[in-house]
C-alpha cells in the first residue's frame, strides 16, 4: 500500500508538469512596471506582497522595490558600480541577495554578491561584498539561488554545452576569496531560479521554459512551458510558494505562473499524504 502511494506522489506533480499545453500556459497578471528606470528587469524577487527587481549590465548599483500596483515604493543604492548584476535571491526578512554575477567574455577572475535591504523609501548603503571564485575558471551565470532553511548560495552557470550548479561555503568571508563547489549538472541557457519554500526542490528558467529539481539530489522532477514574453529571464517563488516571471523592457509584466505553482501545491500535498499514510501503516504493523 505504502508502495503505491509514494509512487503516485512521485507520478502524479510529474503529470500535471508535463500534461500542461505547451502553447497556453495558465498565468496571472501581477503587476505592470510603472517606473520609466527599469528597463531590463533581469532578477526578481516575491516577498512581503512586494517585487524586488534589479537591471541588467549597465545600470549603477541598486535595486527597485514595486508594489502591487507595479509603482516603485523604493529604492536601495550603493557606491560602487558593478560589473554585470544579473540576478536576485532572498537574504532573510527584509534583504535580499544581489548577485554580480555575469561574464559574458568568460574574462572574470571572481564574482561577487552582496546583502542589502528592501522595502519602502530610498536608502543608501555600503554593504560588505562577498568575492566567489570558481574552482575551474571563468563562467558566464544568470542565476542566483538561496536556500531558504540554511541560507546557503549556489550559483548556476550558462553554458551552450550544459550549465553546472557550484555551492558557495556555507559561511561567507568578507576578506577573503570563497571558493565555490561544483555539486550538479544543470540545464544549458538557465536565466534565473529559486528553492520553493520547504527547500526540497528549486525551479530554473531559461527564455522559454522551467524546470524543477529535487534538493539536494538535484533531479529533473518536471518541465514546463512559460508565458511568452519579450525576453523572459527572473523567476521568483513567494513565501506562499507562488511562481513568478519578470522579462527585459520597460513597461513590462510580471505573472503569476498558476501551472507550476499548482504543481507545486499538489506535489507537496501528495508527498505529505503518502508520508502521512507510511506513518500510520508503520505505526499499525508495530501494534
Amino acid at each position: 500500500m505504502i508502495d503505491r502511494l509514494l509512487a503516485l506522489a512521485s507520478v502524479v506533480p510529474f503529470a500535471i508538469g508535463t500534461a500542461s499545453g505547451p502553447d497556453d500556459p495558465a498565468y496571472t497578471v501581477d503587476l505592470t512596471y510603472r517606473d520609466p528606470a527599469i528597463v531590463e528587469s533581469s532578477g526578481l524577487v516575491v516577498r512581503d506582497g512586494l517585487s524586488v527587481t534589479v537591471n541588467d549590465s549597465g545600470d549603477r548599483g541598486r535595486i527597485f522595490t514595486v508594489d502591487g500596483y507595479g509603482e516603485t515604493v523604493g529604492t536601495t543604492s550603493w557606491a560602487d558600480d558593478p560589473t554585470d548584476v544579473e540576478a536576485l535571491a532572498p537574504a532573510g526578512p527584509g534583504h535580499v541577495w544581489v548577485g554580480d554575477i555575469g561574464d559574458n567574455p568568460g574574462s572574470r577572475s571572481s564574482i561577487s554578491v552582496l546583502r542589502v535591504p528592501f522595502g519602502a523609501g530610498d536608502r543608501t548603503v555600503a554593504p560588505a561584498s562577498y568575492e566567489l571564485v570558481y574552482p575551474d575558471g571563468p563562467h558566464d551565470a544568470e542565476t542566483l539561488l538561496a536556500h531558504p532553511r540554511t541560507g546557503r548560495l549556489f550559483v548556476v552557470t550558462k553554458n551552450l554545452f550544459g550549465g553546472a550548479v557550484y555551492a558557495a561555503p556555507r559561511d561567507l568571508s568578507a576578506s577573503e576569496p570563497n571558493e565555490l563547489t561544483a555539486v550538479a549538472e544543470s540545464m544549458a541557457f538557465a536565466t534565473d531560479g529559486a528553492f520553493f519554500p520547504d527547500g526540497r526542490r528549486y525551479v530554473l528558467r531559461d527564455y522559454g521554459s522551467a524546470a524543477v529539481y529535487s534538493f539536494p539530489g538535484h533531479e529533473r522532477l518536471a518541465s514546463f512551458r512559460l508565458p511568452a514574453q519579450r525576453q523572459g529571464e527572473g523567476i521568483a517563488v513567494a513565501e506562499d510558494g507562488s511562481v513568478h516571471v519578470g522579462t527585459e523592457g520597460q513597461f513590462t509584466e510580471v505573472l503569476r505562473v498558476d501551472t507550476i505553482t499548482t504543481w507545486s501545491v499538489v506535489s507537496s500535498a501528495v508527498r505529505f499524504v503518502a508520508r502521512a499514510a507510511g506513518l500510520l501503516l508503520g505505526h499499525g504493523a508495530a501494534a
